[in-house]
């Protein structure tokens, strides 16, 4: 199924693989002109391009570092250069580094932070702000984590900056309501990805998937179909809300134990 977001313009925030990539796919399909975003990987944002263009849609590639406000700005300000309007945003860019708190690298973790929290925040606040000043109202989808919830070890930084989003994400919906403004958050759960390539090897990956209660990684394009549906006209009566698709990962641990609670 392919929600129908005619005449819609979108940016989607680390688009250039995985599960941005999917989502600014999938938006194209609908109808929308997108935004692609990345911070390093250029070449593979201009796949991207091509593959939404190739539907008959607009794309352009913005190349910035979301932990940069100044930047944020400017490419919402590209955007609607191009498009005419934002009317969907999708803040998914993340940056991950995993360590134990004794060992933590200062570094890292606020990297983490400045990125993960920071460039959700400055993508939410730009966006948000160039939709009250078109007055038509938009749709916004923080996507967050199971992160949020469960204190993961040697991810306190991520942790953090998930939990921090989930509550920016609840607020700001209820002060954008009046503007006609839709805030909600997604949940996607261990995603066979690229960025997982740099915590896991592959046969890491695929013993893990055995430990999950579907016993596989879930895909970027079941992602985009979930996300899509929060964007879309389907989910006008759902603010504030979180739309989890994780694969039972946030199910407590003990649902995981076979039959007869051994």
């Amino acid at each position: 199924m392919h929600y129908s977001f005619v005449g819609k313009n979108a940016l989607v925030t680390g688009s250039s693989k995985g599960i941005g990539r999917a989502v600014a796919i999938e938006l194209a399909r609908g109808g929308a002109n997108v935004t692609i975003n990345c911070s390093s990987s250029r070449g593979v944002a201009e796949e991207v391009q091509r593959e939404i263009e190739s539907l008959g849609r607009k794309a352009i590639v913005v190349q910035c570092d979301v932990s940069d406000q100044a930047a944020v700005n400017d490419m919402v300000q590209q955007t609607v250069d191009a498009f005419g309007s934002l009317d969907l945003f999708v803040s998914n860019a993340a940056y991950s580094d995993r360590q134990l708190l004794v060992e933590t690298d200062m570094a890292g973790f606020r990297r983490t932070i400045d990125v993960s929290m920071w460039g959700a925040f400055y993508g939410l606040m730009a966006a948000s702000r160039r939709m009250v000043n078109q007055g038509t109202g938009g749709a916004i989808t923080i996507v967050s984590s199971p992160h949020a919830k469960i204190a993961f070890p040697t991810a306190m930084a991520y942790n953090m900056a998930k939990a921090a989003i989930d509550h920016m994400s609840r607020t700001a919906a209820i002060e954008l309501v009046k503007y006609g403004i839709r805030v909600n958050v997604f949940h996607p759960g261990w995603i066979d990805t690229p960025g997982e390539r740099k915590f896991f090897t592959e046969e890491q990956l695929k013993e893990g998937a055995m430990s999950l209660p579907l016993k596989r990684l879930g895909s970027s394009e079941e992602m985009a179909h979930g996300i899509c549906f929060t964007l879309s006209q389907e989910a006008a009566y759902m603010i504030g809300s979180t739309l989890t698709m994780d694969g039972g990962v946030e199910l407590p641990w003990w649902s995981k134990r076979t039959e007869g609670g051994q």
